[in-house]
């Protein structure tokens, strides 16, 4: 569904709010970087600070991931937790309007040529996630124009945040956003032409439980992840790399890609997706303020599972 069909079902009162949303958004993302990040993120951190966001979920989320650490270092990092939402937050309002003029203000590409070579002419995939600002990873469209960049999403309920969202991610038009459940009919519709796919996919969310799920040990718990890029790969033949964050400096980060699976060895069924949560954790465990604590990763234990079969 194009913006515009999306844009078209809102009500009076809704296009009202979507339009004032979007008019603060283009002017703060053109503020200098001192007024976004050193006068309004301490405000909206000492904001999430008194009204105590998720306190509980991000502190047992974290006393289960880190059993070994004591209550002090698990409330540093919650605070820092806390400081990273609140950058995020920046970051992403900041996002509105951007084109190439201004992509590197907030995102570099390690080895970006080398990477663009190597995959010249195939599709592939790269398996992203909660970890850091995760709005800024569609912005690769920017810097390899000459692929199409499939951001697959969840629809959020807020018809006019649905719409916010995807006017900031309409970055140029070589990138598409496309709903999850729409993935694989919208990159059967776009294969086979002379413009390669490259399907970005966010994989650590919490995923409908399925009789046939398959657990993973991941921070000490077991946990169970979409495979939608494993069988999108398989089916395909596509390669697949995970995504490499790293924070350099207040709202800038620097991504590069490892690739897990090349499209044409045999591998174990779910060995794609055990080769992303290896290397989902190691980054996380290096530096875990910057992964999204908040989220209600762990709400389905083994024994749902059960009750599905």
């Amino acid at each position: 569904m194009r913006r515009s069909e999306k844009e078209e079902r809102l009500t009076r009162w809704q296009r009202l709010q979507l339009n004032l949303l979007w008019g603060f958004s283009c002017g703060f993302s053109h503020l200098p970087r001192w007024v976004r990040f050193h006068l309004v993120q301490p405000l909206i951190f000492a904001a999430l600070m008194l009204i105590r966001y998720r306190r509980r979920v991000i502190l047992v989320n974290l006393e289960r991931s880190f059993p070994d650490k004591s209550a002090k270092e698990l409330r540093r990092i919650m605070y820092d937790n806390y400081r990273t939402l609140a950058e995020v937050i920046v970051d992403t309002i900041s996002l509105a309007g951007v084109g190439a003029d201004r992509r590197e203000e907030f995102i570099r590409f390690r080895n970006l040529e080398e990477h663009i070579a190597q995959n010249k002419g195939r599709d592939w995939i790269v398996l992203a996630s909660h970890y850091g600002c995760w709005e800024y990873f569609m912005l690769y469209g920017l810097f390899d124009p000459d692929s199409d960049f499939i951001g697959v999403y969840h629809p959020l309920r807020s018809p006019v945040f649905e719409c916010f969202y995807n006017r900031l991610r309409d970055y140029a038009p070589n990138i598409a956003q496309v709903p999850m459940k729409e993935c694989v009919r919208h990159y059967l519709r776009s294969k086979g032409g002379d413009r390669p796919q490259i399907l970005g996919l966010i994989a650590d969310q919490n995923p409908p439980l399925r009789p046939d799920s398959h657990w993973f040990r991941f921070l000490n718990q077991d946990t169970v992840f979409f495979d939608g890029g494993e069988k999108l790969a398989l089916r395909f033949h596509i390669p697949v790399y995970f995504c490499h964050v790293a924070r350099t400096g207040v709202g800038r980060y620097e991504v590069w890609f490892e690739q897990i699976y090349d499209g044409q060895s045999e591998v174990e069924e779910n060995e794609i997706t055990a080769r992303y949560v290896q290397r989902l954790e190691a980054m996380i465990t290096r530096e875990p303020a910057l992964w999204m604590w908040s989220h209600r990763r762990w709400k389905h234990q083994r024994h749902h599972q059960y009750v599905l079969r």
